[in-house]
């Protein structure tokens, strides 16, 4: 029965990504969530106390997603700058292959939710924004990055680029690819800042 009830949680998130991916879709309901899956809303309640930890459940995937891949780059690269490369090639590369996901990085699919859902995505980007920068500092310490780079401002710029190409993603109707043109960018924001 356990794993009957995770399968049934797994299937209702996914749903609900599913339907967070059409960009002019009305709100959410769970009425609309359980019509979707073909269950009464009471069946929704059995395993989620409300919409908002449905919203939860998806922020916690992310996390684990990230962070996971996140770990993986600084534990197997052992470049500063690779490791830069590699993780925002891999946040945007996230949110091309997870629409509904990328509206709610952005907060979008957030609106009129319980408030705290969107304290938890503020405090997610700001982690994404520390491991940028302990890959610029590490980037100093192997003298690939110049000394004197203010690395939390060059970290938050980074951040910003970003969560604006996630939102030129989602803003877009998912048309305008996050990695289009990363290549040549990546290396216009390296100006100034490689050893």
């Amino acid at each position: 029965m356990a794993a009957r009830t995770g399968e049934r949680k797994t299937q209702i998130l996914h749903t609900l990504a599913q339907m967070l991916e059409n960009p002019t879709a009305e709100k959410i309901t769970t009425a609309a969530l359980a019509a979707r899956l073909d269950v009464s809303e009471a069946a929704l309640y059995r395993h989620f106390s409300g919409k908002a930890q449905m919203f939860e459940g998806l922020i916690d995937f992310i996390e684990q997603t990230l962070f996971g891949l996140i770990n993986k780059i600084t534990s197997e690269e052992k470049s500063g700058l690779r490791q830069l490369e590699a993780m925002i090639a891999m946040l945007l590369g996230f949110a091309q292959k997870n629409r509904g996901m990328t509206r709610v990085l952005i907060g979008d699919a957030l609106v009129n939710e319980d408030g705290r859902l969107q304290v938890r995505i503020n405090q997610l980007h700001d982690r994404i924004e520390a491991a940028l920068k302990q890959a610029l500092r590490f980037g100093v310490t192997q003298q690939e990055v110049l000394t004197e780079t203010d690395v939390a401002a060059q970290a938050n710029l980074l951040m910003s680029l970003v969560t604006g190409r996630w939102h030129q993603f989602a803003k877009s109707g998912f048309k305008r690819d996050p990695v289009e043109s990363w290549g040549k960018q990546w290396r216009q924001l390296l100006e100034g800042v490689v050893a």
